[in-house]
């Protein structure tokens, strides 16, 4: 165990938002090593930024004597969370949601230690899919006031546009994991975002009403611009942690480039820096902000990717900056030679290169001057490229804005 309270710690760097019991909380974490648990829903084949923190949150917890329980949703994911969307999620396959749940796996063992059973990683698929739905309303139904659920911000919210009965279903299923990870694996606390506050305390209250036990649970703050909107979101979606899906060098370009005022939050957040290091960091002013950010990028590459892939994109970026936008390591794009032969027109390649959503974004960008093309400012929205643009190394350098830059090769 270690001499600070864990509690402590994650409240001092900004982790912590809701809690339900914050004093027992902090006691018991102080006293004894706890098994406490995280849920994530396999609703993709990676995890993303957003999950990021939580993990982080895991591994301080871990480091302080702490046993994670990783639960992988391949149960709740049959149905989907509502909490904080607009929409019924689409429904996935079980082959879908047990492949998602195996990249969901390795990618986790990455960052927690399972050896000797320090931690654990179940799947609520396990006793969830097979389980009779009359003695699932008998044993868990009878404990939820519909009144009391319909007033929680995750249905709440929904209730304009309307909110299915398959959905209702979900605080309960999440409120039974945390009473059969409590029964067998003696569980005490459940973590997770600020979202998920009303199925905590769904949980909480069975765990006490059928085993008459205390049992915890703390939310983390969710990371979002000053706009209000969820970090983690790219041009091309989400920031995955799967180098594949988003490359180490697009994955610290997007740290490197957040917003000044967000800088030293971050670093509390998804660093391991000694808090006075993140308040120092935080405090420079204009242009020195920069130093903090590109610390702040290396850092989260190094944890998320290692460390050789967050020098070579720290290198990279400032290749990139120093040398006209070329690097070996900067995102890349592969068009057929016989294509480019023919003359592909800019719009399609911004589009071919994900620095655009749509063919009128693409067209907006060149109107408003906002792309060059090997150094080269672009108006023309007709403008088309062939091999015989290429440069001497073979590339069509793109440059969107100030700070995005892309290269094309043909194949």
């Amino acid at each position: 165990m270690s001499d600070t309270n864990i509690y402590d710690l994650l409240n001092e760097r900004g982790y912590v938002a809701q809690a339900t019991d914050e004093e027992a909380i902090r006691r018991e974490l102080g006293k004894r090593p706890m098994s406490f648990y995280i849920g994530f829903d396999a609703t993709a084949d990676s995890l993303t930024a957003g999950h990021f923190l939580t993990i982080m949150a895991m591994m301080h917890m871990q480091r302080a004597g702490h046993k994670p329980v990783a639960l992988i949703g391949g149960g709740t994911t049959m149905i989907g969370d509502p909490s904080g969307k607009s929409d019924m999620r689409s429904m996935m396959t079980r082959e879908t949601i047990d492949h998602n749940a195996e990249c969901f796996k390795k990618q986790l063992s990455r960052f927690i230690n399972f050896d000797n059973d320090n931690a654990i990683m179940v799947n609520n698929a396990d006793w969830l899919l097979d389980m009779n739905y009359v003695e699932f309303l008998r044993e868990v139904g009878v404990h939820f006031s519909v009144n009391k659920m319909l007033a929680a911000e995750c249905y709440k919210n929904r209730m304009e546009k309307g909110l299915t009965f398959f959905e209702f279903n979900y605080m309960l299923m999440q409120s039974y994991d945390f009473y059969k990870l409590n029964k067998d694996y003696n569980v005490e606390l459940e973590l997770g975002g600020d979202d998920q506050w009303s199925n905590i305390i769904g949980g909480v209250n069975l765990v006490r009403r059928k085993e008459n036990k205390d049992v915890y649970g703390f939310t983390f703050k969710l990371l979002t611009t000053s706009d209000g909107i969820k970090m983690g979101k790219t041009m091309k979606g989400a920031l995955w942690l799967d180098p594949d899906k988003t490359s180490p060098y697009e994955f610290f370009q997007y740290w490197r480039n957040i917003e000044d005022v967000k800088t030293e939050e971050c670093l509390a957040l998804l660093t391991f820096l000694p808090m006075e290091e993140v308040r120092e960091l935080g405090a420079l002013k204009d242009a020195e902000i920069n130093k903090a950010k590109e610390i702040l990028a290396y850092e989260i590459t190094k944890i998320v990717h290692g460390q050789d892939e967050a020098e070579k994109a720290r290198k990279a970026a400032k290749e990139v900056f120093l040398g006209g936008g070329k690097s070996e390591d900067m995102p890349t794009t592969s068009i057929p030679k016989a294509e480019l032969e023919e003359g592909r027109d800019l719009i399609s390649i911004l589009v071919d290169c994900k620095l655009a959503k749509n063919r009128s974004e693409g067209r907006r960008l060149i109107e408003q001057g906002g792309v060059s093309v090997n150094d080269q400012k672009v108006t023309d929205v007709k403008a088309a490229y062939t091999t015989s643009d290429l440069d001497a190394d073979g590339n069509l350098i793109i440059q969107k804005g100030k700070k995005v830059f892309h290269r094309v090769i043909v194949e």
